[in-house]
């Protein structure tokens, strides 16, 4: 164990991965924002305006930022912003909420088609919290139109009309704070309160505007989403190079994301999944405290998150650096299913069309291996879907129609034949995925994650290093 932390904290490759450039940060102490390569205003700007064009004559759109969520006794959830008012905005705070108008109106002396609503700032809470970002400050860092401060905005009458179609995007009803007046319960009571009785939109109306909005990426999102991916990559290799028996899931996953915050990424965009010998087939298994066997492969689903979007890699390593024979079978196998699934991965084809490739490739396989017999089997052993789209949830909004160029999907093939399968017990206990983010375009599918060795001989190849 001593000699494995010691390596971690040690070696330059961990302290600045060669392939992930490391940005030049700003000093803001004014402010609190340290990263200069942020989303910018106009970006958000124009995703409100975006959404603005979808909106019905006389509609009105509203969001609010996620609930805290309490942990245990006084210790909550690190924080983390709803993706749409994120998207929105550019607001990583709590207690905030944001309504876009079709038309304009006129909102406390102030014409506007939008208004941004956010806590006022409090010394005494930034002495232990840190800054905050209080109305004038979102309004100058954020380029918002308008912004409000809670307490005033409770106090401000709307500028409702009886025929406003509203569409409101509320996430989980948040806990209402006795020692605030102005949390997120408070101003969710007074936007009920002073709303008309008019015509209300459904919601499924605005998750189908936003799912067409966030499933096509800009060139400004798509530069943070390869630094995800890149940094994500990093960690795969670092832990190709470091994988060992006898080291726990929890070691591994201690690698990989410290690898992830060495590089900058604020969070993993999702668990990480460790899963080893058994474990490797177990589709979403976060557990991570089992000791890695010789012999034993290792399923590693990982994601770095940086600046609210998340990669999403998989790849299945041998814990002593060789597959044996069967490993390997099924592990070409997996690959091939992928490689085929990654020639669909086309603008104007349907959405299953990476999926049904894979499937088709697996099911010949495996009756060729003896492990199935019908296609109807293949269900026992590959379970999921090959692909899903990505950006701001590991799991992203989008549409599921034909697949459109500018939007980002994984195809992550699988097999997993778990103890006591209907066949041969010599494959008993393999597990393999193998998962990369693929960018649609016009012409041929974009492989952002092809920097983690995908093939077994170059897997094999890093870890004998």
């Amino acid at each position: 164990m001593r000699s494995i932390l010691f390596a971690l904290l040690t070696t330059p490759a961990l302290a600045l991965a060669q392939d992930v450039p490391v940005p030049m940060r700003l000093t803001d102490d004014v402010h609190g924002v340290y990263d200069n390569d942020l989303l910018s205003p106009e970006f958000h700007r124009g995703r409100r305006e975006a959404l603005r064009a979808k909106l019905p004559v006389g509609g009105v759109a509203i969001f609010f930022a996620s609930p805290v969520r309490n942990r245990s006794n006084d210790v909550d959830y690190e924080y983390h912003q709803d993706p749409n008012f994120y998207y929105l905005t550019g607001l990583r705070e709590p207690e905030a909420l944001l309504i876009v108008f079709k038309e304009p109106r006129m909102i406390a002396g102030e014409t506007t088609d939008e208004l941004l609503v956010v806590q006022d700032r409090d010394p005494q809470s930034e002495v232990w919290n840190g800054k905050s970002m209080g109305p004038a400050e979102a309004k100058e860092l954020l380029g918002l139109k308008s912004a409000m401060g809670a307490m005033r905005f409770k106090n401000t009458e709307l500028p409702w009309k009886a025929a406003d179609a509203i569409f409101s995007h509320r996430v989980d009803d948040p806990a209402d704070d006795p020692h605030s007046s102005t949390d997120l319960a408070d101003l969710l009571k007074h936007m009920e309160v002073t709303a008309p009785a008019g015509k209300e939109g459904g919601p499924a109306d605005i998750r189908r505007w936003m799912a067409e909005l966030r499933e096509l990426k800009t060139e400004e999102e798509l530069v943070l989403m390869r630094k995800a991916i890149d940094i994500t990559c990093e960690a795969q290799k670092e832990l190709m190079r470091r994988l060992r028996p006898n080291m726990t899931e929890y070691q591994t996953e201690a690698i990989v994301e410290y690898v992830f915050k060495t590089n900058g990424a604020e969070h993993e965009g999702f668990p990480s999944i460790q899963g080893g010998g058994p474990h490797s087939c177990v589709l979403h298994y976060i557990t991570n405290r089992r000791t890695l066997a010789d012999g034993d492969l290792l399923v590693s689903d990982i994601g770095a998150e940086y600046h609210g979007y998340t990669a999403d890699v998989t790849r299945t390593l041998p814990a002593n650096g060789r597959f044996t024979k069967d490993q390997r079978a099924i592990y070409d196998l997996v690959l091939a299913a992928q490689e085929a699934g990654i020639a669909e991965a086309r603008a104007g084809m349907p959405f299953r069309a990476p999926h049904n490739a894979a499937w088709a490739v697996i099911v010949k396989g495996m009756k060729e291996l003896g492990i199935i017999k019908e296609e109807s089997e293949l269900r026992r052993y590959f379970m999921h879907g090959t692909s899903h789209y990505l950006g701001l949830d590991v799991h992203d909004a989008g549409t599921y129609g034909d697949l459109k160029a500018g939007s980002v999907i994984t195809v992550e093939p699988g097999i997993y034949i778990a103890k006591d399968s209907p066949c041969d017990p010599r494959w008993w206990g393999i597990g393999v995925r193998i998962e990369d983010d693929i960018l649609i375009t016009h012409g041929d599918p974009v492989n952002l994650s092809a920097g983690a060795p995908r093939k077994a001989d170059e897997v094999e190849a890093l870890m004998a290093r």
